[in-house]
């Protein structure tokens, strides 16, 4: 907070994504700091539901970082510092996830519980039920068809975004998106 010449507090805007990429880029580490803060917990989520394992994920956003960091100098800004690190996260998941075939269960993703009053045991069954058969029918879709589904469906980020986190061309992210989509449709259709 800063003052006014009256003495009265008024609150400063925090620096853009942008900016702090630039300076993190002349060696700022402290600019670099505030982008991790404010970027991990999203990225964490993102590489949670790629990976399915919360530690192979923290293991992956902290492996994406180091990485960033070595390359924040080469960083143009062509797209924003968010999707270069969906992309360095996304990138890094999908080595991890060809490298390890069959993919791993899902199940160990945590889901939020509900509020004690508003679930029955019924309910309970069902939802883990239904969790479970989501995560084998995610385990049927190809790392690259994950990873778009879930930039789509889960992180709501655009088709150009895709394509550039990715690294396919538009029109191969909804490719990719429909396909997923038809065989979720396919695998959940015991659910519907």
């Amino acid at each position: 907070m800063l003052r006014n010449r009256d003495g009265r507090s008024r609150r400063v805007p925090e620096p853009s994504d942008a900016l702090l990429a630039v300076r993190a880029g002349e060696g700022d580490e402290g600019a670099f700091e505030v982008l991790v803060r404010r970027h991990s917990a999203q990225l964490l989520r993102l590489a949670t539901r790629l990976l399915g394992s919360r530690t192979d994920a923290e293991d992956a956003v902290q492996d994406a970082f180091v990485s960033a960091w070595r390359r924040i100098p080469e960083f143009r800004g062509d797209a924003s510092f968010q999707t270069w690190m969906y992309r360095i996260v996304t990138n890094r998941c999908l080595n991890l996830l060809r490298a390890r075939r069959p993919t791993q269960d899902l199940g160990s993703v945590p889901e939020p519980s509900a509020p004690e009053h508003a679930s029955s045991p019924v309910r309970a069954a069902e939802s883990t039920a239904a969790v479970e058969a989501l995560t084998r029918a995610m385990a049927g879709l190809t790392p690259e068809q994950r990873a778009c589904w879930v930039l789509r469906e889960l992180h709501a980020l655009p088709y150009e975004d895709i394509a550039e986190v990715v690294g396919i061309s538009l029109q191969a992210v909804r490719g990719r998106v429909f396909r997923a989509r038809r065989y979720l449709t396919e695998a959940m259709g015991a659910w519907r």
